[in-house]
Protein backbone atom coordinates (compact mmCIF):
# COMPACT_ATOMS: atom_id res chain seq x y z
CA UNK A 1 0.00 0.00 0.00
CA UNK A 2 2.78 2.47 0.86
CA UNK A 3 4.48 1.88 -2.49
CA UNK A 4 1.26 2.40 -4.42
CA UNK A 5 0.50 5.52 -2.39
CA UNK A 6 3.97 6.91 -3.04
CA UNK A 7 3.72 6.30 -6.78
CA UNK A 8 0.61 8.47 -7.00
CA UNK A 9 2.80 11.51 -6.32
CA UNK A 10 4.15 13.12 -9.48
CA UNK A 11 5.92 15.99 -7.69
CA UNK A 12 6.75 17.01 -4.13
CA UNK A 13 3.66 19.22 -3.84
CA UNK A 14 1.46 16.14 -4.28
CA UNK A 15 2.69 14.73 -0.99
CA UNK A 16 1.42 17.79 0.91
CA UNK A 17 -2.07 17.36 -0.55
CA UNK A 18 -2.03 13.69 0.43
CA UNK A 19 -0.70 14.52 3.89
CA UNK A 20 -3.50 17.03 4.49
CA UNK A 21 -6.03 14.20 4.13
CA UNK A 22 -4.01 11.68 6.12
CA UNK A 23 -2.85 13.64 9.19
CA UNK A 24 -5.10 14.96 11.95
CA UNK A 25 -5.58 18.71 11.71
CA UNK A 26 -3.26 19.63 14.64
CA UNK A 27 -0.39 17.54 13.27
CA UNK A 28 -0.78 18.70 9.68
CA UNK A 29 -1.07 22.31 10.83
CA UNK A 30 2.17 22.00 12.78
CA UNK A 31 4.06 20.54 9.83
CA UNK A 32 2.65 22.78 7.11
CA UNK A 33 2.08 26.04 8.98
CA UNK A 34 4.39 28.81 10.10
CA UNK A 35 3.95 32.05 12.06
CA UNK A 36 1.37 34.83 12.21
CA UNK A 37 0.30 35.65 8.62
CA UNK A 38 2.64 33.05 7.05
CA UNK A 39 4.17 35.86 4.99
CA UNK A 40 7.69 34.44 5.14
CA UNK A 41 6.44 30.94 4.39
CA UNK A 42 4.79 32.19 1.18
CA UNK A 43 7.75 34.32 0.19
CA UNK A 44 10.12 31.38 0.50
CA UNK A 45 8.43 29.84 -2.54
CA UNK A 46 7.46 33.07 -4.30
CA UNK A 47 11.08 34.24 -4.48
CA UNK A 48 11.92 31.40 -6.86
CA UNK A 49 9.27 32.58 -9.33
CA UNK A 50 11.07 35.93 -9.64
CA UNK A 51 13.95 34.33 -11.51
CA UNK A 52 13.68 32.75 -14.96
CA UNK A 53 16.18 30.64 -16.88
CA UNK A 54 18.02 31.54 -20.07
CA UNK A 55 18.64 28.10 -21.59
CA UNK A 56 21.40 27.41 -24.11
CA UNK A 57 20.63 25.15 -27.05
CA UNK A 58 22.57 22.67 -29.20
CA UNK A 59 24.76 21.78 -26.25
CA UNK A 60 25.85 18.15 -25.89
CA UNK A 61 24.43 17.35 -22.45
CA UNK A 62 24.73 13.58 -22.72
CA UNK A 63 27.39 13.47 -19.99
CA UNK A 64 25.59 15.65 -17.44
CA UNK A 65 25.78 14.91 -13.73
CA UNK A 66 24.97 16.61 -10.47
CA UNK A 67 27.17 15.03 -7.81
CA UNK A 68 28.59 17.54 -5.34
CA UNK A 69 31.35 17.44 -2.72
CA UNK A 70 30.64 19.01 0.67
CA UNK A 71 32.83 18.78 3.78
CA UNK A 72 35.17 16.36 2.03
CA UNK A 73 32.44 13.91 1.07
CA UNK A 74 30.98 13.39 -2.40
CA UNK A 75 27.18 13.23 -2.43
CA UNK A 76 24.97 11.95 -5.23
CA UNK A 77 22.97 15.18 -5.42
CA UNK A 78 23.36 18.80 -4.28
CA UNK A 79 20.44 18.58 -1.84
CA UNK A 80 19.81 16.94 1.50
CA UNK A 81 17.06 16.55 4.10
CA UNK A 82 16.59 19.49 6.46
CA UNK A 83 16.08 18.97 10.20
CA UNK A 84 12.41 18.65 11.12
CA UNK A 85 11.24 18.49 14.72
CA UNK A 86 8.87 15.76 15.89
CA UNK A 87 9.13 13.84 12.61
CA UNK A 88 8.19 10.65 14.43
CA UNK A 89 4.87 12.25 15.42
CA UNK A 90 3.88 12.80 11.77
CA UNK A 91 5.34 9.54 10.43
CA UNK A 92 5.94 6.19 12.08
CA UNK A 93 9.60 6.18 13.20
CA UNK A 94 9.93 9.28 11.04
CA UNK A 95 13.50 10.20 11.99
CA UNK A 96 14.73 6.73 11.06
CA UNK A 97 12.67 6.63 7.86
CA UNK A 98 14.16 9.93 6.69
CA UNK A 99 17.75 9.17 7.58
CA UNK A 100 17.66 5.65 6.12
CA UNK A 101 16.25 6.95 2.84
CA UNK A 102 18.96 9.61 2.72
CA UNK A 103 21.67 7.01 3.30
CA UNK A 104 20.31 4.83 0.50
CA UNK A 105 20.30 7.83 -1.86
CA UNK A 106 23.75 9.04 -0.69
CA UNK A 107 22.54 12.49 0.36
CA UNK A 108 22.99 14.14 3.77
CA UNK A 109 20.20 14.23 6.33
CA UNK A 110 19.88 16.18 9.57
CA UNK A 111 18.44 14.83 12.81
CA UNK A 112 16.59 17.61 14.62
CA UNK A 113 17.28 18.48 18.24
CA UNK A 114 13.49 18.33 18.67
CA UNK A 115 13.35 14.71 17.53
CA UNK A 116 11.62 11.84 19.32
CA UNK A 117 14.06 9.00 18.61
CA UNK A 118 17.38 8.84 20.45
CA UNK A 119 20.28 10.20 18.44
CA UNK A 120 22.31 7.10 19.17
CA UNK A 121 19.72 4.94 17.40
CA UNK A 122 19.60 7.26 14.39
CA UNK A 123 23.36 7.48 13.92
CA UNK A 124 23.56 3.68 14.13
CA UNK A 125 21.14 3.50 11.18
CA UNK A 126 23.03 6.16 9.23
CA UNK A 127 26.61 6.93 10.31
CA UNK A 128 26.66 9.85 7.87
CA UNK A 129 23.71 11.66 9.49
CA UNK A 130 24.20 15.21 10.77
CA UNK A 131 22.80 16.70 13.97
CA UNK A 132 21.02 20.03 14.41
CA UNK A 133 20.91 21.51 17.90
CA UNK A 134 19.07 24.28 19.67
CA UNK A 135 21.43 25.79 22.20
CA UNK A 136 20.36 25.24 25.81
CA UNK A 137 20.37 28.44 27.81
CA UNK A 138 22.92 27.22 30.36
CA UNK A 139 26.59 26.81 29.41
CA UNK A 140 26.92 23.51 31.30
CA UNK A 141 23.98 22.05 29.41
CA UNK A 142 25.51 23.30 26.15
CA UNK A 143 28.73 21.45 26.91
CA UNK A 144 26.89 18.28 27.95
CA UNK A 145 24.81 18.25 24.76
CA UNK A 146 27.82 18.86 22.53
CA UNK A 147 29.72 16.07 24.27
CA UNK A 148 26.79 13.68 23.77
CA UNK A 149 26.56 14.48 20.04
CA UNK A 150 30.31 13.98 19.67
CA UNK A 151 30.23 10.69 21.58
CA UNK A 152 27.43 9.46 19.32
CA UNK A 153 29.67 10.03 16.30
CA UNK A 154 27.90 12.72 14.27
CA UNK A 155 30.37 14.30 11.82
CA UNK A 156 28.52 17.61 11.46
CA UNK A 157 26.84 19.77 14.10
CA UNK A 158 24.54 22.60 13.04
CA UNK A 159 23.55 25.22 15.60
CA UNK A 160 20.19 26.87 14.96
CA UNK A 161 20.58 30.46 16.07
CA UNK A 162 17.30 32.17 15.10
CA UNK A 163 15.27 31.09 18.15
CA UNK A 164 16.03 33.74 20.77
CA UNK A 165 12.38 33.53 21.92
CA UNK A 166 9.37 31.43 21.00
CA UNK A 167 7.50 32.82 17.98
CA UNK A 168 3.81 33.63 17.73
CA UNK A 169 2.51 30.49 16.06
CA UNK A 170 -1.18 31.30 16.05
CA UNK A 171 -1.96 28.42 13.71
CA UNK A 172 -0.84 25.93 16.37
CA UNK A 173 -3.26 27.44 18.87
CA UNK A 174 -6.11 27.50 16.37
CA UNK A 175 -5.48 23.86 15.41
CA UNK A 176 -5.13 22.63 18.98
CA UNK A 177 -1.44 21.78 18.71
CA UNK A 178 0.96 22.14 21.63
CA UNK A 179 4.15 20.51 22.85
CA UNK A 180 3.49 18.31 24.70
CA UNK A 181 0.06 17.57 23.24
CA UNK A 182 -2.73 17.95 25.81
CA UNK A 183 -5.30 15.12 25.96
CA UNK A 184 -8.75 16.44 25.10
CA UNK A 185 -11.96 15.32 23.42
CA UNK A 186 -11.07 17.41 20.35
CA UNK A 187 -7.64 15.75 20.09
CA UNK A 188 -9.27 12.33 20.48
CA UNK A 189 -11.81 13.17 17.76
CA UNK A 190 -9.12 14.41 15.39
CA UNK A 191 -7.35 11.09 15.86
CA UNK A 192 -10.52 9.01 15.51
CA UNK A 193 -11.39 10.67 12.21
CA UNK A 194 -7.90 9.92 10.85
CA UNK A 195 -7.52 6.20 11.69
CA UNK A 196 -4.63 5.66 9.27
CA UNK A 197 -2.43 7.98 11.30
CA UNK A 198 -3.87 7.03 14.69
CA UNK A 199 -3.35 3.28 14.25
CA UNK A 200 -0.40 3.29 11.87
CA UNK A 201 1.68 5.96 13.58
CA UNK A 202 0.63 6.92 17.10
CA UNK A 203 -0.79 3.66 18.49
CA UNK A 204 1.82 1.57 16.68
CA UNK A 205 4.60 3.69 18.18
CA UNK A 206 3.10 3.53 21.66
CA UNK A 207 2.66 -0.26 21.59
CA UNK A 208 6.11 -1.04 20.15
CA UNK A 209 8.28 1.69 21.65
CA UNK A 210 6.36 3.35 24.47
CA UNK A 211 5.33 6.98 24.77
CA UNK A 212 7.64 9.16 22.63
CA UNK A 213 9.74 11.74 24.45
CA UNK A 214 11.90 14.64 23.31
CA UNK A 215 15.07 12.60 23.35
CA UNK A 216 17.74 14.95 22.03
CA UNK A 217 17.08 18.52 23.17
CA UNK A 218 19.61 18.11 25.97
CA UNK A 219 22.08 15.52 27.18
CA UNK A 220 19.24 14.04 29.25
CA UNK A 221 15.78 12.87 28.20
CA UNK A 222 13.08 15.51 27.82
CA UNK A 223 9.30 15.66 28.18
CA UNK A 224 6.85 13.12 26.72
CA UNK A 225 4.97 14.09 23.55
CA UNK A 226 1.55 13.57 25.19
CA UNK A 227 0.97 14.82 28.73
CA UNK A 228 -1.65 16.83 30.60
CA UNK A 229 0.49 18.54 33.22
CA UNK A 230 4.07 18.30 31.88
CA UNK A 231 5.78 21.31 30.33
CA UNK A 232 8.45 21.05 27.68
CA UNK A 233 11.70 22.71 28.73
CA UNK A 234 12.44 25.37 26.11
CA UNK A 235 14.89 27.27 28.38
CA UNK A 236 15.62 30.95 27.84
CA UNK A 237 17.84 31.66 24.85
CA UNK A 238 17.52 35.43 24.60
CA UNK A 239 20.90 35.95 26.29
CA UNK A 240 22.86 33.73 23.89
CA UNK A 241 25.58 35.46 21.86
CA UNK A 242 28.69 34.86 19.77
CA UNK A 243 30.65 33.77 22.85
CA UNK A 244 28.49 30.67 23.03
CA UNK A 245 29.42 29.83 19.45
CA UNK A 246 33.09 30.29 20.34
CA UNK A 247 32.61 27.95 23.31
CA UNK A 248 31.16 25.25 21.07
CA UNK A 249 33.85 25.73 18.42
CA UNK A 250 36.48 25.04 21.08
CA UNK A 251 34.67 21.94 22.28
CA UNK A 252 33.29 20.44 19.04
CA UNK A 253 35.82 18.39 17.02
CA UNK A 254 33.81 17.99 13.81
CA UNK A 255 32.39 20.28 11.15
CA UNK A 256 30.42 23.17 12.63
CA UNK A 257 27.55 24.88 10.82
CA UNK A 258 25.52 27.92 11.85
CA UNK A 259 21.89 27.64 10.75
CA UNK A 260 19.56 30.61 10.52
CA UNK A 261 21.94 33.20 9.06
CA UNK A 262 20.16 35.88 7.02
CA UNK A 263 22.58 38.83 7.11
CA UNK A 264 25.97 39.07 5.37
CA UNK A 265 27.63 40.46 8.51
CA UNK A 266 26.50 37.45 10.53
CA UNK A 267 27.90 35.10 7.89
CA UNK A 268 31.20 36.97 8.03
CA UNK A 269 31.24 36.74 11.84
CA UNK A 270 30.44 33.01 11.75
CA UNK A 271 33.36 32.49 9.38
CA UNK A 272 35.63 34.47 11.69
CA UNK A 273 34.55 32.39 14.69
CA UNK A 274 35.63 29.19 12.94
CA UNK A 275 32.36 27.89 11.49
CA UNK A 276 32.79 25.56 8.53
CA UNK A 277 29.54 26.64 6.94
CA UNK A 278 26.29 28.55 7.32
CA UNK A 279 22.75 27.72 6.29
CA UNK A 280 20.84 30.71 4.95
CA UNK A 281 17.44 30.07 6.46
CA UNK A 282 14.45 31.80 8.01
CA UNK A 283 13.42 28.59 9.78
CA UNK A 284 10.88 27.77 7.10
CA UNK A 285 9.04 30.99 7.92
CA UNK A 286 8.43 29.73 11.45
CA UNK A 287 10.15 32.45 13.48
CA UNK A 288 9.98 36.19 12.61
CA UNK A 289 7.14 36.60 10.13
CA UNK A 290 8.07 39.03 7.40
CA UNK A 291 11.68 37.87 7.26
CA UNK A 292 12.96 37.81 3.69
CA UNK A 293 13.18 34.61 1.72
CA UNK A 294 16.65 33.03 2.04
CA UNK A 295 16.97 33.12 -1.75
CA UNK A 296 16.76 36.93 -1.72
CA UNK A 297 19.74 37.36 0.62
CA UNK A 298 21.77 34.40 -0.63
CA UNK A 299 24.07 36.28 -3.07
CA UNK A 300 25.07 38.84 -0.43
CA UNK A 301 25.71 36.16 2.18
CA UNK A 302 27.84 34.16 -0.25
CA UNK A 303 29.90 37.24 -1.11
CA UNK A 304 30.47 37.97 2.59
CA UNK A 305 31.72 34.47 3.46
CA UNK A 306 33.39 33.04 0.36
CA UNK A 307 35.72 30.63 2.16
CA UNK A 308 33.09 28.53 3.92
CA UNK A 309 30.16 26.45 2.69
CA UNK A 310 27.04 28.54 2.15
CA UNK A 311 23.91 26.40 2.12
CA UNK A 312 20.21 27.25 1.88
CA UNK A 313 16.87 25.91 2.99
CA UNK A 314 13.36 27.25 2.55
CA UNK A 315 10.95 26.95 -0.35
CA UNK A 316 12.70 24.19 -2.32
CA UNK A 317 9.96 22.23 -4.07
CA UNK A 318 11.32 21.54 -7.58
CA UNK A 319 14.53 20.66 -9.35
CA UNK A 320 14.35 24.11 -10.93
CA UNK A 321 14.40 25.61 -7.42
CA UNK A 322 17.59 23.68 -6.63
CA UNK A 323 19.25 24.95 -9.81
CA UNK A 324 18.22 28.55 -9.17
CA UNK A 325 19.65 28.46 -5.63
CA UNK A 326 22.91 26.96 -6.87
CA UNK A 327 23.11 29.55 -9.66
CA UNK A 328 22.74 32.36 -7.10
CA UNK A 329 25.57 31.06 -4.95
CA UNK A 330 24.42 28.16 -2.77
CA UNK A 331 26.88 25.31 -2.40
CA UNK A 332 24.09 22.98 -1.27
CA UNK A 333 20.38 23.12 -0.42
CA UNK A 334 18.11 21.32 2.02
CA UNK A 335 14.49 20.24 1.65
CA UNK A 336 12.19 19.97 4.66
CA UNK A 337 8.40 19.81 4.71
CA UNK A 338 7.86 17.85 1.46
CA UNK A 339 10.03 15.01 2.71
CA UNK A 340 8.11 14.78 6.00
CA UNK A 341 4.76 14.85 4.16
CA UNK A 342 6.07 11.98 2.03
CA UNK A 343 7.14 10.02 5.10
CA UNK A 344 3.77 10.61 6.77
CA UNK A 345 1.66 9.21 3.95
CA UNK A 346 3.90 6.43 2.63
CA UNK A 347 6.78 5.83 5.05
CA UNK A 348 10.16 4.91 3.61
CA UNK A 349 8.61 4.37 0.15
CA UNK A 350 7.33 7.94 0.24
CA UNK A 351 10.72 9.45 1.04
CA UNK A 352 12.43 7.29 -1.57
CA UNK A 353 9.87 8.49 -4.10
CA UNK A 354 10.28 12.15 -3.11
CA UNK A 355 14.05 11.97 -3.46
CA UNK A 356 13.71 10.18 -6.81
CA UNK A 357 11.26 12.80 -8.11
CA UNK A 358 13.61 15.64 -7.21
CA UNK A 359 16.69 13.97 -8.70
CA UNK A 360 14.74 13.16 -11.85
CA UNK A 361 13.73 16.79 -12.20
CA UNK A 362 17.34 17.88 -11.69
CA UNK A 363 18.53 15.61 -14.46
CA UNK A 364 15.92 16.80 -16.97
CA UNK A 365 16.24 20.46 -15.98
CA UNK A 366 20.00 20.47 -16.46
CA UNK A 367 19.61 18.97 -19.92
CA UNK A 368 16.98 21.54 -20.90
CA UNK A 369 19.07 24.38 -19.45
CA UNK A 370 22.08 23.24 -21.46
CA UNK A 371 24.56 22.50 -18.67
CA UNK A 372 26.54 19.36 -17.93
CA UNK A 373 27.88 20.17 -14.47
CA UNK A 374 26.78 22.18 -11.46
CA UNK A 375 29.91 24.32 -11.71
CA UNK A 376 28.54 25.71 -14.97
CA UNK A 377 25.68 27.36 -13.11
CA UNK A 378 25.80 31.04 -12.21
CA UNK A 379 23.79 34.26 -12.31
CA UNK A 380 24.33 34.32 -16.08
CA UNK A 381 21.83 31.45 -16.34
CA UNK A 382 19.02 33.60 -14.90
CA UNK A 383 17.09 36.76 -15.62
CA UNK A 384 14.93 38.59 -13.06
CA UNK A 385 11.19 38.49 -13.58
CA UNK A 386 8.96 41.31 -12.38
CA UNK A 387 5.78 40.04 -10.76
CA UNK A 388 2.58 41.98 -10.13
Amino acid sequence: MSQRTAERALCLDDFEAMSRRFLPRPIFGYVAGATERNASLRDNEDAFTEWAFQPRVLVDVSKRGFRRTLFGREWSAPFGLAPMGMSALAAYRGDLVLTEAARAANIPAFLSGSSLIRMEEVIAANPDAWFQAYLPGDAKRVEALVDRVAAAGFPVLALTVDTAVLPNRENNVRNGFSTPLRPSFKLFWDGATHPGWSLGTFVKTWLRHGMPHFENSFAERGAPILARNVLRDFTARDHLNWEHLALIRRRWPGKLVVKGVMHPDDAKRAEAEGADGVIVSNHGGRQLDGTASPLRVLPAVKAAAPRIAVMLDGGIRRGTDVLKALALGADFVFVGRPMLHAAAVAGRAGVDRAISLLTGELDRNMALLGVNALDELGPHCLVPVRRG
